[in-house]
């Protein structure tokens, strides 16, 4: 049955959350990928992060954080500055447009998470969390 099956079951709730969050998101032009990336700027405000760093963070491939990176620039939502003390190492920062953003990208995670959680309790939430994240940081590739 296909209830049974976790591929089956991550994917089609992965994908309910991201068409949510994506609508939440949709008034600001960015996509969901897009706010983890600038929230993972955000988080890191008192040094400087690479592109690898991100993509480590995010669980996302180089490739893949190349492309969102390049739109996100043509966006002026993120600049890239190369090392001064090392040309092959690159930091991506946040544009002013970007930062004018943030509480409202805020708002909209928080919101999301609201309308995703709010049919489970304090406890299940607890146990979703702790078992996703176990699962996220556990030895699949």
């Amino acid at each position: 049955m296909v209830e049974d099956c976790m591929n089956f079951l991550l994917s089609v709730s992965q994908h309910k959350v991201f068409k949510h969050y994506g609508k939440l998101l949709e008034k600001y032009e960015i996509t969901p990928a897009q706010a983890g990336i600038l929230t993972c700027i955000w988080h890191e405000s008192e040094k400087q992060i690479t592109p690898t760093e991100l993509g480590k963070k995010l669980h996302l491939e180089a490739p893949t954080i190349s492309g969102i990176l390049d739109k996100m620039q043509k966006q002026n939502l993120i600049s890239r500055e190369v090392d001064p003390n090392n040309r092959r190492v690159v930091f991506v920062s946040t544009t002013k447009k970007a930062n004018n953003l943030k509480k409202s990208i805020e708002n909209a995670t928080e919101s999301m998470n609201k309308d995703v959680l709010n049919s489970f309790s304090d406890e299940e939430v607890v146990v979703l969390k702790a078992a996703l994240l176990s699962l996220i940081n556990s030895d699949l590739p």
